[in-house]
């Protein structure tokens, strides 16, 4: 039987295979291929490595190239490698070993930023120093936020220690800018804009508002809710697992320039069981069960059309717009002020570390404040009762 979210299944032969469609031009239809592995994990690489090099043919990219066809080894030390030869060699084991969006993602960083940048570059201590210089006179003249920077860095970064481990080079990284002491807020919404939001998701309810108030109660982040299917719903036990997440990705030379793909949850502690309400699980039963997907029928639901039903429902009921993510930071202040303990706290929202849970997500609201401080008279009375 074939793993959540993957076309990989063990045969009864004992080796395990994995499928990928393929458009025959023959036939001027899509027809299945297959990979095998004597493991799970190594059907998986070939799996990716072969979607991987469909994509980039597809995007017309070269295919990365070898070494040894060129006369350089992989153990001389003296040769000067090439920057872009790294970078793509870097490349390539991102998308045989991380997930594909996570590939288009260094992948647009490098081609975007780094590319031109480092043109015939090859790698050296001098050349690193200069790159240095470059990177940091191309931050400073486009208006790139603090994250994209770091990514920016950490992608070059990674080129060089491949190099280094690859080449045995002794390179030195990129330093790192000095870190801005100021951290951005991360809102929630306060208790009169929660009665009001909640006010407009029951008058009339539909679908999306289903969504809205099934994220209040359990913290789902928005691929993840996109993603649910009804086979993901224990309505004997009022449970619900997250398998899957989906999110935009772009893929050059593709008609519509970016595609909606289902992948693994964002990491493995990601991949949990929820329990849900009586009222949760009452919405979610009179619900049209039909199709395969809770909130988008027989494919996953487009992230973009639940943020604009989010943000059209806040117009409605007089909220000043904000991001989908609001609603899972709420969530998670939520339950800690009504003493859920932080370590199920921690797993319900897919953390690997209580320390995220409580640096990221938690926040005291003003109500909150105010009613501890509002303690503190009881208090210092009890210690003047003990006084006399």
């Amino acid at each position: 039987m074939a793993r959540h979210g993957e076309n990989i299944r063990k045969r009864k032969d004992g080796r395990w295979e994995g499928r990928y469609k393929v458009f025959d031009e023959s036939k001027d239809r899509y027809t299945y291929r297959s990979v095998y592995g004597n493991t799970y994990e190594e059907a998986k690489e070939k799996l990716i490595c072969v979607k991987f090099n469909a994509v980039s043919q597809i995007q017309g990219e070269r295919q990365i190239p070898n070494l040894s066809e060129s006369g350089m080894g992989k153990n001389s030390a003296e040769a000067l490698i090439p920057f872009s030869r790294a970078a793509q060699e870097w490349l390539g084991e991102i998308a045989a070993k991380q997930k594909y969006a996570t590939y288009v993602k260094y992948e647009t960083i490098y081609r975007t930023h780094l590319a031109e940048m480092t043109g015939s570059v090859k790698l050296s201590t001098e050349a690193i120093w200069e790159l240095q210089a470059k990177i940091s006179d191309h931050l400073t003249g486009e208006r790139i936020s603090e994250s994209l920077q770091r990514s920016i860095r950490c992608v070059a970064n990674q080129i060089v220690l491949h190099a280094n481990r690859e080449y045995s080079l002794c390179i030195p990284v990129l330093e790192k800018p000095p870190a801005k002491p100021k951290k951005k807020t991360i809102e929630t919404l306060s208790r009169t804009e929660q009665a009001r939001l909640l006010s407009g998701i029951h008058d009339g309810q539909d679908k999306f508002k289903v969504a809205l108030l099934l994220c209040l109660y359990t913290g789902l982040r928005l691929g993840e809710l996109c993603a649910l299917r009804w086979t993901d719903l224990d309505f004997e036990d009022m449970t619900m697992t997250v398998n899957r997440t989906v999110q935009r990705v772009s893929v050059r030379g593709h008609v519509t320039k970016t595609v909606l793909l289902e992948t693994d949850p964002k990491s493995k502690s990601s991949q949990r069981i929820i329990p849900l309400t009586l009222e949760i699980a009452e919405l979610l039963r009179k619900m049209n069960k039909t199709q395969l997907y809770v909130f988008g029928g027989n494919t996953p639901l487009e992230p973009r059309t639940m943020q604009y039903r989010f943000k059209k429902i806040l117009r409605i009921v007089e909220i000043e717009d904000r991001n989908f993510h609001i609603l899972r930071h709420t969530f998670a202040t939520n339950c800690i002020e009504n003493g859920m303990d932080v370590k199920s706290l921690s797993e319900i929202l897919g953390h690997s570390d209580v320390k995220i849970t409580l640096n990221r997500y938690v926040h005291p609201t003003m109500d909150s404040k105010r009613r501890q401080i509002g303690m503190l008279p009881n208090f210092y009375g009890q210690i003047c009762g003990h006084a006399a």
